[in-house]
């Protein structure tokens, strides 16, 4: 057939597949967390002037104050968007090890997860997500009236979603708690720090590149951005201009782009503009400081790389080779020796972190990193592990720990580390680098939250950081008790402390810019030590070399410097505070300098008796066909979802019936569903083709039990299944005689096994993983309708010819009879809904590669932002063995991929084309898939 005939054959399917997926950022990230803790969780509640605060029993003293302090800060909180009161459940989380916070609607709720992470701002952890949290509550209850009735949270949830830009957002909340607070993010250079480096060097990002990121460069981030755009709109129009902005979001809800819209229709600018014309206040005032700033150029040793890296924590092992912790787009994080010529040798893959974090001594490295629970997955540990170099042994020290930063002595026999009970007291403990066990536990009365302590030459004496409301502070203690307060706590970004002879180095930034200082343990005096122009960060000292190696950020990431170990010139504080005239705005000072002390009556919190919370009424669309609205209720512990619905079918003119419930308390998770609908078939008689219609009673219940480990940069899953259903057909118009009633209890079994590497953010798919999948379905109840279907299907992944790409092998095999002939489980061919089949589907043989192809971060005014572009190839093969070869695929050919943001709304939304070519045998040349995905 030639090309002309061909082309007249195209056929075009679209298919379009909507996948939300929440992504968890670091600290203050808006996570909807849907996971479940444990049952042995004893829950007790607080009711405090609109807030009910829920908690783990071993939070009572940390609920108490949380019970006196919401309601206090609130109306501060609340004050500039209009909002003096609320109404909202606040729960404690204390099973996990991750920090974080959110609020979400639907159900209406605020987590704050209590173990305070390593590295955060300069004021107590609890403190801190209170104030920014009910910011986001302010928000919610601005834009929708605080109004629980009619059931109207999820729409509202998407409404928020649709309305305001997640730059607004998270940085109205910044700007708040920085306000109105002694600390706040707004406050610390080396958070601003890479948006300050990109604009000083040239780096003009476009707003949604600033916004949505990059998949090759270090970007502000919506919060940054958010911080310094909500900062200077209302330095120029005033403290109340976003409660006029969101005031009239609420009573004009239908438009598009109505944030911007609105902005302009108030301010004259809408957000592009307020973007461009921030950037040019910051450039022009962060040029201003850096000309009154003298800062040293330090070279690189490590190489330079055409994608973000970052070479974290470095220390020198020789003369010649420096240990890191590498980071990149590229690359999982990673133990990378820099040797000679700045070649990289990589040692071990590691899993996720609280914060990039490890200790070298003596040919052993050391490091924390996070387990999760194999089912409750709220429920996390943070374990450390051990890596002898000499030997290439991987060893774990513990195990269900709460133990953060570790540090070994000099000599690789002792750390020290951070630990963190369910009350949340802290301590130091000192461990046997050998096999973990406890050696000692330092006092700590007053419970300040300790951070990233280290031991001096010695393994005597140990340096850490304490952080409370009154700010960091910098101390010695030893097991004699002998403690000392070297540094006083104030709102000094103090992080990291090493002994370097008769001084502590440290991180801090006094000259506006974070530094490299130290303090003479004698004296007290606090001396510099780098002169970094964007930061310096993370000093290593080797006696061998009498200088210091150090994190020398710059605009493509934490760089590997060295420095001579000298005192420099103190440099004055140039820093350029955004947030000033919102704080003279709001004028409160801090808020929590007087927060009452009342003791509030506690009572049990029975999970049991909550399970069910009602909170919204949604549409649902099913297609062109099918539409209703649908009733749902989730409990504040995510144990038990329910949902009751009606559903009208246009083509039959009947309403369905539905109601269900997922519960998720127990370790398998216990499904059903109840629908009564309207049902249609049509068949054949020698008299011609009759239609028949019925309704029917159909229950269907699904236990599935979902076990999941990771340990390293590597994660298993492990999944079993089974579900059955009965069916009760009634009120039958024009059926057959013979026509089957009752379908009766068909039983569904299934096995799912994964295991897969961590993934890089630019890999296109895994490098490394393999998925096994079996299916069994038969009905040993119901005779009548005899069939059995059994399917299996592996997956192995593979490491592409070059860095980030993917080849992945797919073999699917299926056997069916009976009832079951037709029915299909596994992977088909791609083009398979478009070829005319021949013969039964018994096998298919995948092969996919795929690869990136361009990374453009590409604005196309407000229409969209291109952030990859990605190809495919592939060669399909169906039955192979019956008759076919691996010299005869039956469709083979190639795709394209774009991931984009559309309209500037964060959802990322993946764009393909695949063309596919079919064997000759079929004269189908070619097809054409449009490919349509949707993400956020």
């Amino acid at each position: 057939m030639n090309q002309k005939n061909n082309n007249k054959s195209l056929t075009i399917s679209l298919k379009i597949t909507l996948i939300l997926s929440f992504i968890s950022y670091p600290v203050f990230s808006q996570i909807f967390n849907a996971e479940q803790n444990p049952l042995s969780v004893k829950w007790r509640q607080i009711q405090a002037s609109g807030f009910k605060v829920i908690y783990p029993r071993e939070l009572e003293k940390e609920a108490q104050r949380m019970a006196n302090t919401l309601p206090h800060i609130y109306p501060y909180v609340g004050g500039s968007l209009g909002r003096q009161k609320t109404s909202i459940p606040v729960l404690l989380q204390n099973r996990g090890v991750v920090s974080n916070g959110f609020v979400q609607l639907g159900p209406k709720k605020s987590e704050f997860y209590t173990t305070p992470p390593q590295q955060f701002d300069s004021q107590d952890w609890l403190n801190n997500l209170a104030v920014h949290e009910l910011r986001h509550v302010a928000q919610f209850d601005k834009l929708t009236g605080g109004k629980a009735h009619p059931f109207p949270e999820e729409v509202h949830l998407a409404w928020f979603g649709a309305s305001i830009p997640i730059w607004f957002f998270e940085g109205d909340a910044v700007s708040t708690e920085t306000s109105l607070t002694n600390a706040g993010r707004g406050r610390q250079p080396s958070w601003i720090m890479p948006y300050r480096a990109a604009l000083l060097e040239g780096k003009n990002f476009s707003y949604s590149k600033a916004s949505f990121g990059s998949d090759k460069d270090i970007t502000p981030g919506y919060y940054q951005l958010g911080y310094l755009m909500a900062s200077n709109i209302r330095k120029q129009e005033g403290k109340y201009i976003f409660d006029s902005v969101l005031t009239d979001i609420r009573r004009r809800p239908f438009r598009l782009y109505p944030f911007s819209n609105t902005l302009k229709k108030f301010t004259g600018k809408g957000s592009h503009q307020w973007f461009k014309q921030t950037n040019s206040l910051l450039k022009e005032k962060w040029t201003a400081q850096a000309e009154k700033s003298h800062t040293e150029n330090y070279s690189a040793l490590n190489k330079p790389s055409s994608y973000a890296s970052n070479y974290f924590l470095p220390v020198r092992l020789t003369a010649n080779t420096i240990l890191t912790l590498k980071q990149s787009k590229a690359d999982v994080p990673q133990f990378t020796v820099i040797g000679k010529d700045r070649k990289e040798t990589r040692l071990l893959n590691i899993g996720p972190q609280e914060q990039p974090w490890y200790s070298y001594a003596n040919g052993l490295i050391v490091w924390d990193e996070i387990r999760y629970d194999p089912r409750y997955r709220q429920r996390s540990y943070s374990v450390i592990c051990s890596y002898d170099m000499k030997y290439k042994l991987v060893k774990k020290l513990s195990s269900k720990s709460r133990l953060f930063s570790p540090s070994l002595s000099a000599d690789g026999k002792k750390i020290i580390a951070v630990r963190f009970d369910l009350s949340n007291q802290c301590n130091l403990v000192e461990l046997d680098a050998g096999n973990g066990k406890l050696l000692y536990t330092y006092p700590n009365p007053e419970n300040l939250i300790l951070q990233t302590p280290s031991f001096s030459e010695d393994g005597h004496t140990v340096t850490y950081i304490s952080v409370s409301e009154q700010g960091k502070a910098l101390w010695t203690s030893n097991r004699s008790g002998q403690t000392r307060q070297l540094i006083a706590p104030s709102q000094q970004q103090i992080t990291r402390p090493i002994f370097i002879d008769q001084q502590i180095a440290f991180n801090a930034h006094y000259s506006g810019v974070d530094n490299i200082y130290s303090v003479d343990i004698q004296s007290k005096k606090i001396s510099a030590l780098s002169d970094a122009k964007y930061g310096a960060f993370n000093p290593s000292f080797s006696k061998s070399s009498s200088t210091v190696i150090f994190n020398n950020y710059m605009p493509g990431g934490y760089e590997v410097a060295e420095m001579s170990l000298k005192a420099l010139r103190p440099e004055k504080n140039n820093f350029v505070y955004f947030g000033e005239p919102a704080q003279k705005q709001e004028n409160t000072g801090n808020v929590f300098s007087k927060i009452p002390d009342s003791t509030y009556t506690s009572r049990p919190y029975a999970a049991l008796g909550n399970l069910f919370n009602v909170h919204s009424v949604i549409p649902i669309i099913e297609d062109e066909y099918q539409f209703g609205l649908q009733l749902n209720s989730d409990n504040l512990l995510n144990t038990l979802s329910a949902f009751a619905g009606a559903e009208y079918h246009r083509d039959l003119d009947r309403f369905e019936y539905n109601v269900g419930f997922s519960l998720k308390s127990f370790y398998p998770i216990i499904s059903t569903t109840y629908r009564n609908r309207p049902r249609r078939t049509f068949y054949s008689t020698n008299k011609g083709i009759y239609q028949g219609d019925w309704r029917e009673h159909n229950i269907q219940l699904q236990a599935l039990l979902p076990i999941n480990l990771n340990a390293l940069g590597d994660t298993y899953s492990l999944s079993l299944k089974t579900a059955t259903s009965f069916t009760q057909r009634y009120a039958a118009q024009n059926m057959p005689g013979n026509y089957i009633s009752v379908l009766r209890f068909p039983m569904e079994y299934g096995f799912t096994f994964t295991h897969a590497m961590r993934q890089a953010e630019r890999d296109i798919a895994p490098k490394w993983a393999q998925i096994l999948r079996f299916t069994y379905q038969h009905q040993p109840f119901d005779k009548q309708l005899d069939g059995r279907l059994f399917a299996a299907e592996g997956f192995l992944y593979f490491p592409g010819f070059f860095r980030n790409h993917s080849f992945l092998a797919n073999f699917n095999y299926q056997t069916a009879t009976g009832v079951r002939k037709y029915d299909r489980e596994i992977n088909a061919v791609y083009g398979y809904n478009n070829i005319r089949a021949t013969s039964m589907l018994k096998n298919t043989l995948l092969f996919n590669y795929r690869f990136p192809i361009a990374f453009p971060d590409a604005e196309l005014g407000p229409v969209a932002y291109f952030r990859n572009f990605r190809g495919g190839l592939f060669c399909h093969y169906e039955n192979i063995g019956a008759g076919t070869t691996l010299s005869e695929p039956k469709t083979y050919g190639f795709e394209l991929h774009t991931s984009m943001n559309v309209l500037r709304y964060q959802p990322i939304v993946d764009l393909g084309a695949r063309c596919v070519f079919v064997n000759k045998t079929y004269h189908q040349n070619p097809i054409l898939e449009l490919i349509l995905n949707y993400s956020f």
